[in-house]
């Protein structure tokens, strides 16, 4: 088919019913729905589709696989491995329009979504009821349900309430054969074979589209507060980690290196939590439920002082100073964007990150002593970012060519330490060549062989994960 025949036959579908969807073929939206946050790759899709309802997901599947057509998945284009990238003629696929709670259970503290709301306006809700979502990120005000699952997205507080794939009761899915599926129908305990479930929660859209999710509630969290400690160097987040899990259930341990803080202080929008300057920073939560909790929380702040792991600390006296505070961790991203920093997104077992750490570092550096390196990222669950931000008077092209070859040397780390090349961002276009520091040849193997089950004529999202 050409462009024109395609074009005019997804406005047909997109007739159908009474909730019409969308066709969009303007070049700005072109441009916008046919890309994410990774800014590599140039988008290039044919069209873009908002559907209005999973008959409408369903019918664009069966047309594609009756005439070839590659379908792309795009939620809230927060992505940051081109995993929602078209960049080769593909139809986008945007569930902004299909973006309402559906239904809540206040007995089994579940809320029915359709793939495209927003996680904010999931934490909204839930808070309005008195309830909590507890996946978050800095991306949270823009970010899209379906996406968080087909990337399995963590965020800040995994380390207390686990990845996106803990929180999800049941799924509805339109499979690459455009079948649809209602998996788990939100039971606690179905032990009935395979759950299906588990291998779209992370997919990265490979195997089909998730056009509702039926998401877990938890109850809303007591007074939490915020600590931002100074440390003296890294080896010291793990000794500070340790001495509070000791006697306290933390909700969040985060960290970020002084250059990090440094963007967003440039900003002039946040302070710094202190006068004591120090290499790196940790940021730790936990429920201050009674001045018990309190007083052990001084108590091991004290500790860490003594053993001379901290420099100097902040605590929070207010849910205000609270959100103040986390600033200096969620604006990193933002203050860093105009560098257009290269991002790497690598985890490793909680108790190997101090060395880890240290030796990507030192290479990185010393093959590269003129790039700024901001390290940032969810220590408490193993999960660091490198970013490398581009030097003013380099070309992007030629920054990338460079960093590319920063990653060979940095997942060779990662796979000596039997770490991930991608620990949430998902793998996409970006990661797809370093899998295998990941993955072996077996596992890569029985992945191929699950994407055919499911898509067995490549129209969902191709070339993404593998080709």
């Amino acid at each position: 088919m050409t462009p024109e025949q395609i074009i005019a036959a997804l406005k047909q579908l997109m007739a159908e019913g009474d909730a019409p969807g969308k066709v969009l073929t303007d070049p700005s939206d072109l441009a916008t729905y046919g890309t994410d946050w990774t800014r590599i790759y140039t988008p290039n899709p044919v069209a873009i589709v908002l559907p209005k309802t999973t008959e409408h997901v369903q019918s664009l599947v069966q047309f594609a696989n009756q005439n070839n057509v590659a379908l792309v998945p795009s939620g809230g284009r927060t992505g940051l491995s081109a995993g929602a990238v078209a960049a080769n003629g593909e139809v986008v696929v945007a569930f902004d329009n299909m973006n309402q709670i559906l239904d809540f259970n206040a007995s089994d503290r579940t809320v029915r979504c359709q793939a495209g709301v927003i996680t904010e306006q999931l934490q909204n809700f839930a808070e309005k009821n008195g309830l909590y979502y507890p996946v978050d990120f800095a991306s949270a005000g823009s970010s899209q349900l379906g996406g968080n699952l087909s990337t399995n997205a963590g965020g800040i507080k995994v380390i207390r309430y686990g990845m996106s794939r803990d929180w999800v009761a049941g799924l509805k899915v339109v499979t690459g054969k455009g079948d649809v599926l209602d998996l788990n129908k939100d039971l606690e305990k179905n032990n009935t074979g395979y759950d299906l479930r588990h291998l779209f929660i992370g997919a990265e859209g490979t195997l089909g589209f998730i056009t509702e999710a039926t998401m877990k509630l938890s109850r809303q969290p007591d007074n939490l507060t915020v600590f931002v400690l100074g440390l003296n160097d890294l080896g010291s987040t793990m000794d500070v980690l340790n001495t509070f899990r000791s006697k306290l259930d933390l909700t969040a341990y985060e960290f970020f290196s002084h250059q990090a803080m440094n963007h967003v202080l440039a900003h002039g929008q946040v302070k710094a939590p202190f006068d004591t300057e120090a290499p790196y920073y940790a940021l730790l939560e936990f429920e201050a439920v009674s001045e018990q909790v309190m007083e052990q929380a001084m108590e091991l702040f004290e500790r860490c002082m003594e053993n001379g792991w901290v420099l100097d600390g902040v605590i929070s006296q207010s849910e205000t100073q609270a959100q103040s505070l986390w600033l200096l961790r969620e604006r990193i991203s933002e203050s860093i964007a105009p560098r257009i920093p290269y991002k790497n997104d690598i985890s490793v077992v909680v108790s190997r990150v101090p060395g880890f750490l240290e030796e990507i570092n030192q290479v990185v550096s010393d093959h590269y002593p003129d790039f700024e390196i901001i390290w940032f990222g969810h220590i408490g669950d193993g999960n660091l970012h490198l970013n490398i931000l581009k030097p003013e008077d380099m070309a992007k092209e030629d920054f990338f060519e460079k960093c590319q070859k920063v990653n060979k040397w940095v997942f060779e780390i990662v796979e000596r330490y039997q770490g991930s090349v991608s620990a949430e961002h998902g793998v996409g276009m970006t990661k797809k060549a370093y899998l295998q520091y990941t993955r072996s040849e077996a596992e890569i193997a029985y992945l191929r062989g699950i994407k055919q089950v499911f898509d067995p004529n490549g129209i969902i999202n191709p070339g993404k994960i593998f080709d």
